[in-house]
């Protein structure tokens, strides 16, 4: 497996006095779910198109396979693209609409028809061949779209929100299928999200931005547990904040004051100097436990008043004022209904290991 299939180099892109892309460096492997990762502005799709040949960088190159395809144009790279609007013709049928890719290939009518069968196959639209986008659902019309771009076999995929315009319960249908069937081709997907639960579930590597710059890039539990700093933390999932400051250091440990809590030695990761106040704790709510009584099997328990329960099915989300704390901390558990646990008096227990230190910069 090729370790730097695609290769962005200190790509820049600037719209005027606007850098949309400011020094980026990365690395894709081949035959990886990469996703890029960020707020509305942060210059993901810009990255996306840059790599596309829709933009050309200000400055910077970009490799893919080897070869320089900075100065080409899209319809000389080896990549093609699925957009969020699908871009679909309304006015031809399924199989048309696929064929539409491969008019300039010049292959024979029966490599042509081979091509598109095998990827009505690979996306599960056999027998829709006749029908035009009217008359199928949004996710049928998601197939098409990606059957389109996967007909010309290009070594990169590009797409840029796919799922976007979907319902959820069918976004979740379709999040698990597009991750099938890349496992199943085996090609380099560069995909481009602004859904958290999105990129964490299908990801390989998550390349989480803000900027125009890269935050962190990791795996999707790298991110989630060990963020690199307060934006990736509070941007990947709910979070708890607590301001602390450090102490002294313990090798890879360090003492930390929280807030009115005490202190406690915990993992210095990112190896935050001793005696910095300019530091928060993150929490997830999920790494805490409520409970009528004190939990002292864990690190940290503390009394604590139910203020607010909201109910999920699948889980219930607690807030919860715990005394020498100015905020409201959330809590979430699966082990409890609305109804037997809404208000009162409890404890909260946190283990050590889930405080994550960060750096207020």
């Amino acid at each position: 497996m090729n370790e730097k299939y695609i290769e962005v180099r200190n790509i820049s892109k600037h719209f005027g006095k606007v850098k949309a892309v400011d020094d980026i460096s990365i690395e894709i492997k081949e035959g990886e779910f990469f996703s890029l990762l960020g707020p509305s502005g942060c210059g993901k799709t810009t990255l996306l198109r840059l790599l596309a040949g829709f933009e050309y960088p200000t400055k910077g190159d970009l490799l893919i396979d080897g070869i320089d395809v900075t100065a080409l144009p899209p319809n000389k790279r080896p990549t093609n693209m699925v957009f969020q609007n699908y871009a679909i013709f309304p006015h031809i049928n399924v199989v048309k609409n696929i064929q539409f890719g491969l008019r300039k290939l010049g292959l024979t009518k029966a490599e042509n028809d081979q091509r598109v069968e095998e990827v009505l196959s690979l996306v599960k639209l056999e027998g829709y061949e006749e029908r035009y986008s009217n008359q199928l659902s949004g996710g049928q019309r998601q197939r098409v779209a990606l059957a389109r771009a996967l007909v010309r076999r290009p070594k990169v995929l590009l797409l840029d929100e796919p799922l976007g315009a979907l319902d959820k319960k069918l976004r979740d249908e379709m999040q698990l299928e597009l991750r099938n069937l890349q496992k199943s081709i085996g090609i380099t997907f560069v995909f481009v999200t602004h859904d958290q639960e999105e990129a964490i579930s299908m990801s390989d590597r998550v390349a989480v931005m803000n900027e125009g710059k890269i935050q962190q890039l990791s795996q999707p539990n790298e991110l989630y547990k060990n963020p690199n700093n307060i934006f990736v933390s509070d941007f990947i999932g709910e979070t708890n904040f607590l301001n602390g400051k450090t102490n002294e250091k313990h090798g890879d440990k360090i003492d930390v004051a929280i807030e009115s809590l005490g202190n406690f030695k915990v993992d210095n990761r990112l190896n935050i100097s001793a005696n910095t106040s300019d530091i928060v704790c993150s929490i997830r709510p999920e790494a805490m436990m409520i409970s009528r009584e004190v939990q002292s099997d864990w690190d940290i328990s503390l009394p604590a008043s139910i203020k607010q329960t909201s109910y999920y099915g699948e889980m219930t989300r607690f807030y919860v004022e715990v005394k020498g704390i100015d905020q409201v901390l959330t809590v979430s558990s699966q082990h409890f209904d609305n109804q037997s646990f809404q208000t009162g008096e409890c404890f909260v227990s946190i283990g050590l290991e889930d405080i994550a230190l960060l750096e207020k910069k």
